[in-house]
């Protein structure tokens, strides 16, 4: 995907209520992402079918980070994480899913279908052929395939600040992954409707050279995402362990419930990361987004370099995150 202008737009800490619908995902790439979303919210949909529409268009991409195309673990298998939350507290996940092309839409079927919330590996596979969705190949896309190769060569497991805003039209230079450097990209995006519903939805093939069968935090409700319809979503990026052990996007929208914005929410999020250790901290990135239900919409991070993006009536740009380090 191509790269996009930056705003220097930053949302204050008491800003007036946003136009609604609003939708908002995380990183350039979402201006896409929302363009899809936005077909169905201004349309008077539903946020729910919104964030399912936005989340299978990526996944059909040529994405380093996303869907069956991505890349894969150290093993050379790609597996997919996804989660969705609805304005009912309803939600689905799936875990490790392979030969799979829209995880996003099986973690709803678990959500619609089953008393579950995550299926995870071979099981999450068994219950979506049986549900109607084809399996594919698994066979890697040419990009992921000169990926691997590459870091074959050192095997070496280094996450790196910031790596996806170094995309070069979508996948990583191969020089990117000579040193053992990884990516950390996830898709996540948050709708307000114009019935005032919120819901969420997350996607990602995960960290790329991963162990077979690490799961981060993408399809973690709590984690990389929640939705909580009288307060506000939100959703993260970044090192999955480092959102898990704060039960992250459950605190930002926690911080909110308590009367701080959305910014200001995931301010005290990132803050909470960063004390643990904050030497090791400076060595690795987390992003959080929010909105409330005001649709107000806010982001931080640990490192400069997290964007978002944002689409309603009256804006479709991308908008830097402030940052703590």
């Amino acid at each position: 995907m191509s790269s996009l202008g930056l705003s220097s737009l930053a949302f204050p800490a008491f800003s007036p209520p946003a136009e609604k619908p609003v939708v908002i995902s995380t990183w350039d790439s979402g201006m896409e992402v929302n363009a899809e979303a936005w077909k169905i919210l201004s349309t008077n949909g539903t946020a729910l079918d919104a964030v399912e529409a936005g989340a299978r268009y990526i996944e059909t991409l040529n994405d380093c980070c996303v869907g069956l195309k991505g890349y894969p673990d150290r093993d050379g298998i790609v597996t997919l994480d996804a989660c969705i939350m609805d304005q009912h507290s309803n939600c689905g996940a799936v875990a490790g899913l392979e030969k799979i092309k829209h995880a996003i839409s099986v973690a709803r079927k678990v959500m619609q279908s089953t008393p579950h919330v995550l299926l995870v590996g071979a099981g999450a596979q068994q219950f979506a052929v049986e549900n109607g969705f084809p399996l594919e190949s698994g066979e890697l896309s040419e990009d992921a395939k000169r990926a691997y190769a590459t870091w074959l060569k050192s095997s070496r497991y280094e996450p790196v600040i910031n790596i996806e805003n170094k995309k070069q039209n979508g996948p990583f230079a191969p020089s990117f992954f000579e040193d053992g450097a990884l990516n950390h990209d996830t898709m996540g995006l948050i709708a307000l409707d114009s019935s005032n519903n919120l819901s969420g939805g997350v996607t990602t093939s995960g960290m790329a050279f991963k162990l077979h069968g690490r799961v981060g935090d993408s399809p973690v409700i709590g984690a990389g995402l929640f939705v909580d319809n009288e307060v506000g979503a939100a959703t993260s990026s970044g090192l999955g362990e480092e959102v898990i052990r704060i039960c992250g996007t459950h605190l930002v929208v926690e911080f909110m419930r308590q009367g701080n914005s959305p910014e200001m929410a995931c301010k005290k999020a990132i803050q909470r990361i960063v004390s643990r250790d904050r030497q090791k901290a400076k060595t690795l990135q987390v992003g959080f987004l929010a909105i409330n239900k005001k649709g107000q919409v806010g982001a931080y991070a640990i490192q400069e370099g997290f964007v978002y993006s944002i689409k309603n009536g009256t804006q479709n740009e991308v908008v830097k995150a402030k940052f703590l380090i």
